[in-house]
């Protein structure tokens, strides 16, 4: 830590030079620190391994803002991330809650008023629960996962250029779950691209929970070998051929299975070396947590489908095209022909063979050489913007390639297939196997598409034909079909295009307005799991039904039915992990206010208020309206009263009435306040009013009391009120809150004290059991967990120490006065106060006990002189049931010591006793 050394009054002074927020940073990995070797001892390895990652996290952060290189926009980033990062952290630790202004620097609660104190601790307590909660959702039934995968090298002699296709594979359903990644690598045994040697990023995204808890699940690499059909001399070969080569598999089932671990694993899957990290959340949130692994050289692997939520405003609109397989006749050859397949988009350059490089205007497959029945299942990922999809569609050629160069080149295609991707209904193409019908080429008409869309692409087509007329079909097309096959496998991914059209009929109702109704009532027959695909899009359609049809009532309940069935939907256990999409949408989606609720205008009149109230002539004014109005609100039984609104704008006022000025000014205000709160209402508001009470205003407010039995019950419901406020409001964490709760509380106890010697000391006016609740009042501050000092790490204790002292040895030394001024009364609290005074002594502070542990001398001697048989039993008994009491709980540490010896000194004080008593009677 940086310091610079500073002299004031002949005394030298250490101030840190660091950022504040740098101090902080390293005063919590050292309490961090001493917490995580205590997780390691105690083996609980998944708090630990959370601990490490979030301090090695801290760490880097902490690196990044003391080099002084990152850009002010940058560091405001950081701040905020490092923020997040300490207050989360510190919660799932069970330290303290930091609260913070919006620059992320830390509340002095000496220069915030209580009101706004308050509120930064409700909206940094919120939005650490928001953090845990998403946690808990990446780790529970329903979320996102992403796998981060590094290749790191492959060794493997192949003598030709290479293509690695990497993907994410299930053996038991036989299917691959994600698109590919593809690397390029050249003969050398080197990276195409040679600066991401040793460092080649993927993230396979989307992944759900179902996902990685499969039975397996596989790391799958292709390896396709990019040259000649052979690897042989001769005569010149043809080149750029793509050949499959090899294959490398890896079971990672285990590594998904633990996914609660997040760590990385080294992988070598024969001479591949790649290193694996399980990510919790998708891309957006990926790249928010961990942006030191995620980057701009990350290729992002899809996956083929969708994840189990898909929120509003992720569009997505992919189309996966499989060759699958095909059977083709030798014609005159005497082998099988080397067929080549080549697929391209018409019109658009919209094909990506796999993640990581951009798209291309036509596909080769792999050629099997000599095979009559080839089995490809080769898939990539065809991309066109929504509006082009109708007039796109998909064109298959087949060709013979020849291993010899010269031969090759007059090799033309000999047969094409098509498929259109959108039907003529508007619906998308369906997702499954389509046996394309395959065509000859020989023709010049073969390559227009004019002419070959007239014709039918599948046999599915054809049958559907044959169905509709009754006829058989009879091909009449100028172009010849072959006895040729393929089949392709298509799966879309669109949250734009929808393969039903029901639903369809809803999202361009503008089109066929006049069929409105019917289309609404087929809503209700859509299967629930394309409506939450295209959930954001339905809630739209039906909005602007319901807004563009106002004048008509045709449509209202129809619209009403839509909705109640789609959250109905949401509500069934299947579809129930979007109810987080429906409520995103509510908030940041639907902008149509539907409703007017009385509450704008509350917030409207508040806004004014604020307004009015900020000037000191307009609030001189509106004060004693605003408590009349208030006091008429909060005493009204006649109907139940709106606390909510009450208390906001009470905490405007006070808010407003926290700056000094104002309080100097205007001393009676917090006085006429004062009657509104001792109803029950916000601990933060009656803190800020006493916090602002100064000794006149206590003064005046007793004075106003007319009789003394006013004040009795005033001081009784008080000391009772506050015995029950302390540490029973706000949560344990809000550790500045409680503080200045229990310093202001602090100061009304002294004051009170005061009223209690003033008024109720005297043996006529003496009153035993508000005595009784102020001493157990006192004994229950200082006995509070948020002033046990002892218990905190050091460096709490400092900070705690530095701004509010220790507040135990203010209230004890208050204790002990207040118990030696009640003279011959004293008799009448033995032994009840024996216990609590015991509680007090068991403080392991030695001020504190020298000043209280007296007071057990004190009574002994009081029951001593003033009890008939001249002894202290009763209090000796006490005491000593007391200590076993507090024994038997657990509390017998080295505090006793000093208390075994009190023991030893009341036995010797009796056994003194009993010798002078001898002594008195002669023997």
């Amino acid at each position: 830590m940086t310091v610079q050394f500073v002299t004031i009054h002949h005394q030298e002074i250490i101030i840190p030079a660091d950022l504040p927020l740098v101090q902080e940073l390293g005063a919590t990995l050292r309490e961090w620190a001493q917490i995580w070797q205590d997780l390691y001892v105690a083996n609980k390895t998944t708090l630990f391994r959370s601990v490490q990652q979030m301090a090695y996290s801290l760490i880097e952060y902490r690196s990044q803002i003391v080099s002084g290189t990152l850009p002010k926009d940058d560091l405001v980033e950081l701040k905020k991330k490092v923020t997040a990062k300490i207050d989360y952290g510190n919660r799932i630790l069970g330290l303290d809650l930091v609260v913070r202004d919006e620059a992320g620097n830390t509340l002095d609660p000496d220069h915030t008023s209580t009101v706004s104190l308050f509120r930064a601790h409700e909206t940094a307590s919120r939005s650490v629960d928001d953090r845990i909660q998403e946690e808990k959702t990446l780790f529970s039934t329903v979320h996102t996962y992403s796998l981060l995968m590094n290749l790191k090298n492959f060794v493997c002699n192949i003598g030709e250029d290479a293509e690695l296709l990497m993907s994410l594979y299930d053996p038991d359903q036989s299917e691959f779950i994600s698109e590919n990644f593809l690397v390029r690598w050249d003969s050398m045994g080197m990276p195409k691209e040679i600066e991401k040697l040793n460092n080649l990023p993927a993230l396979f995204t989307d992944l759900s929970s179902s996902d990685l808890m499969r039975q397996r699940l596989f790391l799958v690499c292709q390896i396709i070998r990019v040259g000649c059909m052979e690897l042989k001399e001769g005569k010149k070969q043809t080149g750029g051929l793509r050949r499959p080569f090899g294959v490398a598999v890896m079971d990672i089932t285990d590594i998904a299975h633990v996914f609660a671990t997040l760590n990385f694993f080294l992988c070598m899957l024969a001479g591949l070396f790649v290193t694996l990290k399980l990510l919790a959340g998708d891309l957006a949130q990926v790249r928010k947590d961990y942006p030191h692994f995620v980057d701009r050289s990350t290729a992002i692997v899809r996956k083929m489908g969708f994840p189990e939520i898909i929120l509003p405003g992720n569009v997505r609109n992919d189309i996966y095209v499989t060759l699958l397989q095909g059977e083709f006749d030798r014609g005159k050859k005497k082998t099988p022909k080397n067929v080549e397949v080549i697929l391209s988009v018409h019109d658009d350059e919209a094909i990506f063979p796999g993640a990581g490089y951009d798209g291309i205007t036509e596909y080769k497959s792999v050629i099997y050489y000599q095979v009559k029945q080839p089995c490809w299942n080769e898939t990539v990922k065809v991309t066109i913007p929504i509006e082009d999809v109708c007039r796109c569609h998909l064109r298959v050629m087949f060709r013979h390639r020849s291993s010899q160069d010269s031969r090759d080149k007059s090799e033309k295609p000999f047969g094409m297939a098509f498929e259109r991707l959108m039907r003529g209904d508007g619906t998308t193409l369906r997702d499954g196997r389509h046996e394309l019908i395959v065509y000859k080429v020989d023709v010049k008409k073969a390559e227009d598409a004019k002419v070959y869309l007239t014709l039918p692409a599948t046999w599915a087509e054809v049958e559907e034909k044959e169905k509709q007329t009754g006829k058989q079909f009879h091909h009449s097309g100028v172009i010849p079909m072959t006895k040729d096959s393929f089949q392709i496998a298509t799966l879309t991914c669109s949250t734009k295009l929808t393969q039903n059209v029901d639903l369809l009929g809803l999202l361009n109702w503008r089109s066929n307005p006049e069929d409105l109704e019917q289309i609404l009532q087929r809503l209700m027959e859509v299967e629930g799991g394309e409506i939450v695909k295209f959930l954001q899009d339905t809630l739209d359609a039906l909005f602007s039904i319901m807004m563009e049809t106002s004048e008509k009532e045709t449509y209202d309940t129809l619209v009403f039915n839509a909705l109640v069935f789609i959250i109905t939907l949401i509500g069934d256990i299947k579809f129930q992990h979007f109810n987080p999409v429906l409520e995103t949408y509510i908030n940041k989606h639907f902008s149509a206010t539907l409703l007017c609720h009385p509450e704008i205008w509350l917030c409207i009149h508040s806004a004014l208020f604020f307004f009015m109230f900020t000037a000191p002539d307009c609030r001189d004014v509106l004060l004693p309206l605003v408590t009349d109005q208030l006091s008429g609100q909060l005493d009204d039984h006649s109907s139940k009263p709106d606390y909510e609104a009450c208390v906001q704008l009470l905490s405007t006022v006070l808010d407003n009435l926290d700056r000094k000025d104002v309080v100097r000014r205007m001393t009676k205000l917090s006085t006429s306040m004062l009657s509104l709160l001792w109803q029950g209402y916000y601990l933060a508001c009656m803190t800020a009013i006493l916090k602002q009470m100064d000794d006149m205003h206590y003064a005046h407010y007793i004075s106003t009391f007319k009789t003394r039995q006013d004040i009795i019950d005033f001081l009784m419901e008080t000391f009772i009120m506050f015995k029950d406020l302390m540490g029973n409001v706000f949560p344990a964490d809000w550790i500045i809150m409680n503080l200045v709760q229990m310093q202001v509380f602090l100061r009304a106890i002294n004051q009170y004290s005061e009223v209690l010697n003033m008024y109720f000391l005297d043996q006529a006016h003496f009153e035993i059991q508000l005595w009784n609740n102020y001493f157990h009042l006192t004994v229950a501050f200082l006995t509070h967990k948020t002033l046990q000092l002892e218990s905190f790490s050091q460096e709490k204790r400092n900070k705690i120490l530095n701004k509010y002292g220790d507040m135990r040895k203010t209230i004890g030394f208050k204790m002990r006065d207040m118990w030696y001024n009640l003279g011959p009364h004293k008799m009448r609290f033995i032994p009840t106060m024996v216990g609590p005074i015991l509680e007090v002594t068991l403080v392991p502070e030695p001020e504190l006990r020298k000043a209280t542990i007296p007071i057990f001398f004190d009574m002994m001697q009081c029951e001593h002189n003033f009890s008939p048989g001249r002894t202290f039993e009763t209090f000796e008994n006490e005491l000593i049931t007391k200590l076993d009491e507090e024994v038997e709980g657990g509390r017998g540490d080295e505090q006793y010591k000093i208390l075994g010896h009190l023991h030893s000194v009341i036995k010797m004080e009796t056994l003194c006793q009993r010798i002078s008593g001898l002594l008195a009677d002669g023997h």
